[in-house]
């Protein structure tokens, strides 16, 4: 989450609507053309998240009263996602007193809008990261890399969180030949490694989906799935059990240092404390100099059936895995517990919750998975993704005390919760050879102020390279 939340529409009387498609549902009270009014993404109306699946399925947030008057901390943390919670719990457990403030409240963000898939590994293959770091860097950075998923499934089982978590694998699908090649390098790299990964041909795929729309893909059994906004609240209990003190709705107005430390500004009251961690992600303001114009936060839109009728629901993902492809603009995809099945898809920059682009995942499903007749459409809603020119999650340290961790191209869920231990470590005196992964200078984007228009542009010629390969391996 970031220190101050973005403009835009949400809560319990917005004016945003959407329009349920289809027959099947629950005992034939909603039916084709039927509207009700949904809260979309976005704003300062309600600091809850938007409704979802996740917020239907998850017990309520325990209570963070807003930060009122000054107190004093080891380390304080602004921003209350996966990354942010993971370093207060980490810290917490291990004898810190920890203070953690969200403009918001925690899950706002991505962590409680995401797809739930719980996916080790990185944009760049092991081979590629130790190319380029080193044999011994390149080698920590896939090994955590890749323990992600790993970090995240025994944390749950540690802390008891009831976020129904379930490490069933996921699957790289291929959408022509040339992802087929890059997937059959990556599965070697892995399987030398000692990792559980498979190839799939397109009979295999095709039996695990239900979709005939890929011509192969990589099965990837360290992966899973889990309930994104119940992880984030069962680390927030997690977290407080250990010790740290959480606030909602207390937006980080200013940082500065102070005496030798440093000091947040809330409305309600200050922080001051030896360290302080950010890790606002896509939500990044500008708290830091330059900080926020070091990613590209894309929205990512996502669509919800009404849970699907038995028959239908055995020929959609039989497997039980969680789906992506391979797309320069992907597709994901997985059912939830409750037999719903999601799809989600990158969308632009701003948060305009454009409904024309709903209505495109919306029809991606059908086309790849005709079984499912018209659907009712019960959900739709987005939340932002922090992209990095590099493919890569940053962590910056630019001052003593000043620890920063974001940008997880997509990989949040496991990249994020892991990026928070090291954090973690790093304020607990680690060196930067022990907590493993490079620290980088914060480099802006050239040209951030003008993001919006390129990324657009860039989107549709990405767009028009996925329907040319497509068409290349027809």
């Amino acid at each position: 989450m970031t220190s101050q939340i973005p403009r835009a529409i949400h809560g319990p009387r917005s004016p945003s609507f959407s329009r349920y498609h289809g027959s099947y549902g629950d005992g034939g009270t909603a039916r084709a053309g039927y509207v009700r009014e949904t809260t979309m993404i976005h704003s300062p109306v309600s600091s809850d998240p938007p409704a979802s699946p996740w917020t239907t399925t998850t017990e309520q947030i325990p209570e963070t009263r807003p930060l009122e008057g000054d107190r004093r901390a080891d380390v304080v943390v602004v921003g209350a996602g996966y990354t942010g919670l993971s370093a207060a719990l980490h810290l917490a457990e291990r004898g810190l007193d920890v203070v953690v403030v969200d403009a918001a409240e925690p899950g706002w963000g991505g962590s409680g809008r995401n797809g739930g898939q719980v996916i080790p590994g990185l944009k760049h293959d092991p081979d590629e990261l130790e190319r380029r770091f080193g044999q011994d860097t390149g080698r920590r950075m896939w090994q955590i890399a890749g323990g992600a998923a790993d970090v995240v499934f025994e944390l749950i089982a540690r802390h008891k969180i009831s976020c129904q978590a379930q490490q069933c694998g996921w699957i790289g699908a291929a959408p022509h030949d040339r992802a087929v090649e890059a997937l059959r390098s990556r599965t070697e790299q892995w399987q030398r490694r000692g990792a559980p990964v498979e190839l799939l041909d397109r009979p295999r795929i095709a039996e695990l989906t239900g979709t005939t729309c890929y011509v192969g893909g990589m099965l990837d059994r360290r992966a899973g799935a889990l309930q994104p906004l119940a992880y984030a609240r069962g680390l927030v209990r997690a977290a407080r059990q250990a010790g740290a003190a959480i606030h909602g709705r207390s937006a980080a107005r200013k940082l500065e240092s102070h005496a030798g430390a440093w000091r947040v500004v809330t409305a309600g009251g200050t922080v001051n404390a030896n360290s302080v961690i950010l890790a606002t992600n896509a939500y990044t303001d500008d708290l830091w100099p330059g900080l926020r114009r070091t990613v590209l936060p894309v929205q990512s839109y996502q669509v919800a059936t009404s849970p699907l009728p038995e028959d239908v629901r055995r020929h959609v993902l039989p497997g039980g895995h969680v789906v992506s492809d391979l797309r320069r603009i992907l597709f994901y995809f997985r059912l939830d517990p409750e037999g719903r099945l999601l799809m989600g898809g990158r969308g632009p920059l701003d948060d305009s919750g454009d409904p024309a682009l709903f209505a495109r995942l919306e029809r991606m499903a059908t086309r790849f998975f005709p079984q499912l007749g018209a659907p009712r459409w019960e959900h739709r809603w987005s939340g932002r993704v922090a992209l990095t020119v590099d493919h890569l999650p940053h962590l910056h340290e630019p001052r003593p005390g000043v620890l920063i961790g974001l940008g997880y191209n997509g990989r949040g869920v496991a990249m994020a919760t892991v990026m928070g231990k090291l954090l973690a470590d790093r304020a607990l005196g680690a060196s930067p050879a022990e907590v493993g992964w490079p620290m980088t200078p914060i480099v802006p984007i050239p040209l951030h102020a003008v993001r919006q228009p390129v990324v657009a542009l860039v989107l549709h010629w990405q767009r028009c390279r996925d329907w040319l390969d497509a068409r290349g391996s027809a």
